[in-house]
């Protein structure tokens, strides 16, 4: 993850209001025979985009309507893609409902907020699209519409590689997502969001033994050592407090937090996220501990070090009782958050996925 920058930041809109300004504008195109070349919608908190309208097409059954995702500052994956809405008469009383079209994904595991075989069109965006159609019904002197709404983004499968979709069981393209249509940049809203819902697949598949890692390496090397399912691993990054803070209110069995030394020297110290420009590794306490450790002979040549890597590599042979020294109380760290809901095991590990240390885990497979 890139750092975050100081200046200020633009913000941007979801997926989700992306696709409720394109279904606005191609329903305008059915009641009224034009499709507009902009169009306004009203946000949940009261924001008020406008869309230019990149796609138009209608005729007397349909009318499509696309406009191009605007993610201002914030580096996601769908920046500048076009989301397209198709809205079709369907039959009275019908109501409004929703289809996936290309590169929009399907629910195929339970523990979403969806139903497995629905398309991945979140509640929230939903409930926006479904309010902005039966407005403009009304502003037309037209009665509750019956309509299918059909979202798709070109090229979506591709872009959906880039998330943890595959792993949530939502296949075959992107989710369509937003709770309050806004994209606060680098807030990561959507990455601890897929954290919490890969909880939520894992429990309802009735798994008890869950591994959150900072990183593909460490993921890898839990994984292995207790022959772990895909959907046991929690890709956490740098949000262990998210995750945490979660699993205390939707617990698991057993837990394992895996990571670098780096990043679990941070948990350790206290942090609860560990990103580079939001936590800080504190070299003089850690040189303090491997001087505990180790003895002066390792804090000595730890004393110019510039990383923690560096003061890791100092340790020598006391290497191993530097790492179960963090790994312990970063373990504390987690149990604290955790109110003692869940039981915790903390590994480190290093760049080559061997194991450092553990603290608090269990046999192997």
């Amino acid at each position: 993850m890139a750092p975050q920058p100081t200046t200020a930041l633009r913000r941007g809109w979801t997926t989700g209001a992306c696709a409720a300004a394109a279904a606005r504008a191609a329903f305008a195109g059915l009641l009224t025979g034009r499709l507009p070349d902009a169009v306004t919608i009203r946000l949940p908190r009261g924001e008020t985009p406008s869309f230019p309208v990149a796609l138009a097409e209608l005729d007397a059954k349909r009318a499509r309507a696309g406009v191009i995702k605007d993610a201002g500052d914030d580096p996601d994956v769908t920046h500048g893609a076009l989301v397209i809405a198709e809205v079709a008469w369907a039959p009275d009383g019908s109501g409004i409902g929703f289809a996936a079209g290309e590169g929009v994904g399907t629910v195929t595991r339970p523990g979403l907020p969806l139903g497995v075989g629905e398309p991945a069109i979140n509640p929230a965006p939903r409930a926006l699209i479904t309010d902005m159609l039966t407005d403009l019904a009304e502003a037309n002197g037209a009665p509750a519409p019956d309509l299918t709404v059909t979202v798709s983004v070109p090229g979506g499968q591709k872009l959906a590689e880039r998330t943890m979709n595959a792993r949530l069981g939502i296949v075959g393209g992107l989710s369509i997502l937003g709770t309050t249509g806004v994209v606060v940049p680098y807030s990561c809203a959507s990455w601890i969001a897929a954290i919490h819902r890969g909880i939520d697949v894992a429990r309802a598949a009735g798994i008890d033994h869950l591994a959150a890692a900072t990183g593909t390496t460490s993921e890898r090397a839990v994984q292995q050592l207790y022959n772990m399912p895909e959907q046991a691993l929690i890709d956490m990054g740098d949000f262990v407090g998210g995750t945490l803070k979660y699993l205390r209110t939707h617990p698991v069995e057993r837990l394992t937090l895996a990571g670098g030394f780096a990043k679990l020297a941070k948990l350790a110290a206290g942090h609860l996220d560990l990103h580079s420009s939001r936590s800080r590794i504190d070299l003089a306490a850690l040189s303090r501990l491997l001087d505990e450790v180790a003895g002066r002979a390792a804090a000595a040549r730890a004393c110019d070090a510039a990383s923690a890597g560096e003061i890791l590599a100092a340790a020598g042979a006391g290497a191993n009782a530097l790492a179960e020294r963090i790994a312990l109380q970063a373990r504390e760290v987690a149990l604290a958050t955790l109110s003692g809901r869940t039981a915790i095991e903390v590994a480190v590990v290093d760049r080559n996925g061997a194991f450092l240390a553990r603290a608090g885990g269990w046999a192997a497979v």
